[in-house]
């Protein structure tokens, strides 16, 4: 089920005394956020980036409205959304956000578990699999020699001999 708004992007800190903050963009061309303000928040707010400057782990925005250091920090981990209209169809994929809650299959078309959410710790995407019977979740890289297939209502993903094992034994 495709949702009605797409995550974009992601307040992360204050950055200085001006009421600036370090945002993290989420888009394939991480400054083209930019473009897409005013952004929401999951509570329907409204915010705008009135200006944008690039850093080596992300952004400094300038928003409106938010002109001191306590302002910045009380939106500290706000997530940022467009509503999907505003965004381009993604091609031969799917966006990212729309990955929670698929079901995962295996490629000999058994059902290894369900996408309960999606991580990128620098070196990529991994989806965040729950697996039937098991405590934790497993961790697989988002990426072509994993992931076989990426559609809308599901996901068949590869795994090398004993990957399910491994990660059991953490």
């Amino acid at each position: 089920m495709k949702r009605k708004m797409v995550l974009v992007g992601a307040i992360t800190a204050a950055h200085g005394i001006r009421g600036e903050v370090k945002l993290r963009s989420f888009t394939a061309d991480p400054a083209a956020i930019a473009s897409y303000s005013p952004l929401e928040t999951a509570a329907g707010g409204k915010i705008e980036i009135a200006k944008l400057r690039t850093r080596k782990d992300g952004f400094i925005a300038s928003l409106k409205g938010v002109t001191d250091r306590n302002a910045a920090e009380a939106l500290r981990g706000t997530e940022l959304f467009v509503p999907r209209g505003c965004l381009p169809e993604p091609g031969d994929g799917v966006y990212v956000h729309d990955l929670t809650g698929l079901p995962v299959h295996l490629a000999d078309g058994s059902l290894l578990g369900e996408i309960a959410g999606v991580a990128d710790y620098g070196a990529g995407d991994l989806i965040d699999v729950k697996i039937e019977g098991r405590k934790d979740t497993v961790l697989i890289p988002f990426a072509p020699q994993y992931v076989l297939e990426a559609a809308e209502d599901r996901i068949v993903v590869d795994l090398p001999k004993g990957y399910l094992d491994v990660e059991e034994e953490r």
